[in-house]
């Protein structure tokens, strides 16, 4: 059976509105939790907490926010996605103060772990990528998730420098109590995106299916469950990094500074990377361009490690991730779309984020584990290019079509 849907226009105020506020909500969301590296160092040393207590509490945060957006994806699938960003908001400022006041590491965890690992996964890009889905074309898509993943990295662009700012300023204390009074514009901004329509704009009919039956199609697609495998990848590389780049750079040797130009690069850079990867989503296969990004940061990594490490050689390398860092969102997400339309698009694509959620918690852990017994993150950047190779091979044989269901019969 099928039942016909109203279009909606890509181009009027309400659609544009959305996607502006969309796109400062992924700022917002994404700016604390990639500049909690900075907050690292001196978090330690005023409270004598180990790096292996900062790394679990991050780890936490990454593996809860895997598990809270398939949740909160179909939360927002079936009630909407304004009442699921309103509690991201308050989620979040809570866990961001809670860290600030912290006394013991179960509190860094509660705070920084739960409350903020659980405030981003209603926030972050499942939530307002799958929002965007339901009001453009499936031609537009891929471009529209790169708006809103470069929105993300913008995030990671002006926290860097804000936070150190705030830090060098406040102290880290109340430089987090700052951040959490910036999330409680996230509840504002989600009532442009109220009212979302539940299926696909611009498309001419949708199948009906229950959540259980979504669920089912999907593990039984193996090309979706090879996109969920190698996603995880992503997660493990990323998370690493942005939680312990900071202090590798300082294990070398190598002066504050650049680690927050490095932060800021890699955020500015992004925005390049998550604009450009949705035009080339459009236009080129996703699969073969997502093992392509994927051999191309285990390239970038394995030259940053070989040469002789400087500020010249920070900087580079920050460019070059910049631009890879998360230009695999909008391939993978439109690829969830293309196999299954948009009408579980929230709890689908949290599943495939859950994956790569996994992945950073253990890129995060095993980050702190390892420098904490060998002294070195050198064991988890080499695994890292691994896993890209790994990843490149799982997403060639990926096909990028949608279930027969939505076939029309000829």
């Amino acid at each position: 059976m099928t039942a016909p849907t109203r279009p909606h226009s890509e181009t009027d105020v309400a659609t544009v509105l959305a996607i502006v506020c969309g796109c400062l909500i992924a700022l917002l969301t994404f700016g604390p939790r990639s500049a909690i590296g900075f907050f690292q160092i001196p978090m330690l040393a005023d409270r004598g907490w180990s790096r292996e207590d900062f790394a679990l509490a991050i780890a936490v945060q990454n593996l809860l926010w895997g598990a809270g957006q398939p949740i909160f994806g179909a939360i927002a699938d079936r009630y909407g996605t304004a009442r699921v960003l309103l509690l991201s908001g308050l989620l979040y400022a809570s866990g961001l103060a809670l860290t600030a006041v912290a006394t013991d590491p179960l509190l860094l965890i509660l705070g920084q772990g739960v409350l903020v690992g659980l405030g981003i996964a209603a926030g972050s890009f499942g939530i307002v990528l799958a929002a965007f889905a339901r009001r453009v074309s499936a031609e537009r898509r891929s471009f529209v998730f790169g708006l809103g993943t470069a929105a993300g990295s913008a995030g990671m662009f002006v926290f860097a420098p804000f936070s150190q700012a705030l830090i060098a300023s406040y102290g880290w204390v109340d430089a987090l109590f700052v951040m959490a009074a910036t999330m409680l514009f996230v509840p504002l901004l989600a009532i442009a995106l109220k009212g979302a329509p539940r299926t696909g704009a611009l498309t001419t009919a949708v199948v009906e299916q229950s959540m259980g039956e979504a669920l089912r199609e999907a593990f039984a697609t193996r090309s979706y469950m090879l996109l969920t495998a190698g996603f995880f990848v992503c997660g493990f590389q990323v998370a690493f990094i942005t939680a312990h780049f900071p202090a590798y750079l300082a294990d070398k040797g190598i002066a504050p500074v650049w680690a927050v130009t490095a932060m800021a690069l890699i955020g500015f850079f992004n925005i390049i990377g998550s604009i450009a990867s949705g035009l080339i989503g459009q236009r080129y296969s996703k699969p073969i361009f997502l093992a392509l990004i994927y051999i191309g940061r285990s390239i970038a990594v394995t030259v940053f490690l070989l040469v002789a490490m400087t500020p010249a050689s920070v900087v580079v390398f920050s460019l070059v991730m910049g631009v890879l860092w998360l230009s695999t969102v909008p391939p993978t997400n439109a690829l969830v779309a293309i196999m299954f339309g948009t009408k579980y698009l929230g709890l689908l694509g949290g599943l495939v984020f859950l994956s790569h959620q996994v992945g950073s918690f253990l890129g995060v852990w095993l980050g702190g584990v390892l420098r904490a017994t060998t002294g070195s993150y050198d064991g988890v950047w080499w695994l890292g290019v691994a896993l890209g190779l790994v990843a490149a091979l799982v997403h060639w044989p990926i096909r990028e079509a949608p279930a027969a269901r939505l076939v029309p019969a000829e």
